[in-house]
């Protein structure tokens, strides 16, 4: 039989067949997928072929014995160190970033690995402005200003409130007949934003720490969801840092949209634009044509650098 990964807890799997019915399946032995050294061999979206462990009609228990071959994914460095990547999800038409200023804050570096890491698979990146009901005149311009950098760029980018259902349908409208990713960190409102566009799933949500402002876990594996208006959607856990993995120094320009747009114009074909003559991307951050941001986010990703953060006063050349 063949179906569809819905849930993974890293030793059960929720798979929905193909005529549509849910088992628990477990993996038998290791999988190696050309590769991919990863801390999930089975990720949520994946298409895997499964077979029943008894032949009872009443069991719905059965074990993977394959996993086809992904069309995407997005992937990231594990927080376990043993080994080196996890796998968000796979097969996914669209992804969402959930975006907050501040409670919890989301700094334009955890932004921009993100978006790199889905240029580099192929997948398209909408940026989800929330919260925007919160924020006073001066945090809402902020919002606008971050926004336009991402506009800027190429990337749709939609100011919203999952409490108060501001841009919702635009959402929506977005998501028909896809099968969409959303993430961000913890506390961004991923829940709250599903529970709005999809009230019957009814997910746990969690006030923020008022102490360190963050948020907390309250999604502890990704799953997949079928929505009523012809969609599906993955609600994963929040993610504190994101780590780049997989993409040369050579390549890793190409992954910057505005980067890549002037890169022929660089005196040499391999510059790096970092202390290279006739570089055409320094020559377009002097300018103020690139965001100071952006290549900040570039270095520190060249440079194999800890996901740090920088906020919206430390945008411009210091």
């Amino acid at each position: 039989m063949t179906g569809t990964v819905y849930k993974s807890t890293g030793s059960w799997y929720q798979v929905k067949s193909d005529e549509g019915r849910f088992y628990q399946c477990r993996i038998k032995g290791k999988f190696r997928i050309k590769g991919i050294k990863s801390t999930n061999p089975v990720a949520v979206g994946d298409r895997v072929e499964f077979k029943m462990e008894n032949t009872s009609e009443e069991d719905d228990n059965g074990v993977i014995t394959g996993i086809k071959d992904r069309e995407n994914y997005i992937i990231r460095k594990s927080v376990n160190l043993s080994k080196q990547t996890h796998i968000i999800a796979s097969n996914i038409d669209q992804a969402f970033l959930l975006i907050t200023l501040n409670n919890p804050p989301t700094f334009t570096t955890f932004i921009d690995r993100f978006l790199v890491t889905a240029e580099a698979y192929k997948i398209k990146a909408i940026l989800l402005f929330n919260k925007v009901d919160t924020y006073d005149e001066d945090e809402l311009t902020e919002v606008k200003y971050l926004a336009s950098i991402y506009r800027g760029i190429g990337y749709e980018c939609i100011g919203i409130s999952a409490k108060n259902g501001k841009n919702l349908e635009q959402v929506k409208e977005l998501m028909k007949g896809k099968t969409s990713m959303i993430s961000g960190h913890s506390g961004t409102g991923k829940s709250t934003l599903i529970n709005a566009i999809e009230p019957s799933l009814d997910l746990k949500t969690t006030k923020i720490s008022e102490q360190h402002r963050q948020g907390q876990h309250t999604t502890t594996f990704a799953e997949m969801f079928d929505l009523s208006f012809g969609a599906q959607i993955i609600d994963t856990p929040g993610i504190k840092g994101f780590g780049v993995v997989d993409i040369e120094k050579e390549e890793l320009g190409n992954y910057f949209p505005e980067f890549f747009a002037r890169k022929q114009d660089c005196k040499f074909h391999n510059c790096l634009h970092l202390d290279e003559p006739k570089c055409a991307i320094k020559d377009a951050l002097e300018a103020g044509e690139i965001p100071w941001s952006r290549y900040k986010s570039y270095l520190q990703i060249l440079k194999g650098e800890e996901d740090q953060q920088y906020r919206i006063d430390n945008y411009e050349q210091e």
